[in-house]
């Protein structure tokens, strides 16, 4: 059994548990809150995530690529990724309460939830996973994976807790301890490694040419995060707010069950970072493989996921009636979104950042322009439809591109 594949088994696992948490907590808020405040909490969240991939300005992504290379950078690389984050999370903290202002201003939530939420997507979760992305660049994936997951423990427990007070102010609650647990995962990280974030002295403000090399993978950072973002924030602006419920579960669904895709990837990156500039011969069989099996796990999933569809609506409860019909339609993206997160990981280690970031930018505008013509058309199924053109059209063009550059 070769590397790779021995790393992906052992980070399945690992991911497969991520996979029960992620839908723990996504069964029990949604049940929790119910479709309407779930869909308002989805959205305002989806945004903060969005907004949260840009704080660390790309440098968890170059710490992952030096460290592959060589281990010692990393207090180089430290050195200025902690204080950018900060700075750069604390000014996208503002403009993220001021968008929430602009595209929320008709959902009434108040303004501590707002905060709560962007305080832990923007500032504190992104400082999370520097540590994290040191594990990943020495190979050791699912440790990586297990640190990663650590906070969204916290969370489900937290879930479980408020569903069994049956308290009248749930998402308030929530949205709180929310917080609240993305802080103790900090903490506890810095008791567990002392050194995670260097001590303040070690601090220094990043260089122009440092910040110039960051910038690409920032922007990679936030659009590949979009496609799977931005859906969830236009389901709120154009579709009824319990249809936004029932799409955004949904959509949820989908995306967590494409984890091992992300396991199979996160097991090939290191790899695939070093055999671009030693080993060519290999770093295209190794791509090929990587294709193949992503593509054959999607088509599976597809089928999986369209028979359990009934059982999903189950578990969700008599308040999400329709999502076992949502999930059908969206089955089929899942094809095209393993192919697109294969696609965009690939470029990136390849070197072509900026071409990543292009070509998912344009996935975003196509995603917003189609769910808009299509709302004129379909209530319930115009941003599932617009979200499955946007994956389908992004691994497409990224293939293309991934071709020339391996043979051309």
């Amino acid at each position: 059994m070769g590397p790779i594949a021995k790393s992906t088994i052992q980070t399945s696992f690992v991911l497969g548990l991520r996979l029960l948490i992620q839908a723990g907590t996504l069964l029990l808020v949604a049940r929790m809150l119910g479709p309407n405040e779930f869909g308002i909490f989805a959205g305002v969240a989806a945004l903060a995530v969005l907004i949260g991939t840009f704080s660390t300005f790309g440098t968890h992504l170059v710490l992952l690529g030096e460290m592959s290379k060589d281990p010692h950078q990393r207090e180089h690389i430290l050195s200025y990724a902690v204080p950018t984050t900060l700075i750069s999370g604390s000014l996208l903290f503002v403009l993220y309460l001021g968008i929430c202002k602009l595209l929320f201003a008709d959902i009434l939530l108040p303004l501590s939830i707002l905060i709560c939420i962007g305080v832990t997507e923007i500032i504190l979760l992104p400082l999370y996973v520097l540590p994290t992305m040191e594990f990943l660049a020495l190979g050791k994936t699912a440790r990586s994976q297990l640190i990663t997951i650590f906070p969204l423990g916290l969370r489900m427990l937290v879930a479980i807790g408020i569903l069994i007070s049956s308290t009248t102010e749930p998402l308030l609650i929530f949205a709180w301890l929310y917080m609240a647990m993305a802080l103790l995962a900090l903490v506890l990280m810095k008791s567990k490694k002392s050194s995670a974030w260097l001590s303040v002295k070690q601090w220094r403000i990043a260089t122009r040419a440092e910040l110039k090399h960051s910038a690409g993978y920032a922007a990679l950072a936030m659009t590949a995060a979009g496609p799977s973002e931005i859906d969830k924030m236009l389901a709120v602006k154009l579709l009824p707010l319990g249809v936004t419920g029932v799409y955004i579960a949904a959509s949820r669904v989908i995306g967590a069950a494409t984890l091992p895709v992300i396991a199979l990837l996160l097991s090939a990156m290191p790899r695939l970072f070093r055999y671009r500039t030693e080993k060519e011969h290999q770093s295209h069989h190794l791509i090929k493989w990587v294709f193949f099996t992503i593509l054959l796990y999607g088509l599976i999933l597809t089928g999986l996921l369209w028979l359990t569809a009934p059982l999903i609506e189950k578990l969700f409860g008599e308040k999400y009636v329709g999502i076992a019909q949502m999930v059908q339609f969206l089955c089929l993206v899942t094809p095209g979104m393993a192919l697109r997160q294969a696609s965009s990981s690939i470029l990136m280690t390849l070197g072509l950042p900026w071409v990543r970031a292009m070509i998912e930018f344009l996935g975003m505008l196509a995603l917003v322009l189609f769910a808009v013509i299509f709302s004129y058309f379909s209530v319930e199924k115009s941003v599932a439809l617009a979200f499955i053109l946007c994956e389908l059209s992004i691994s497409f063009v990224s293939f293309i591109y991934i071709y020339k550059a391996q043979y051309e």
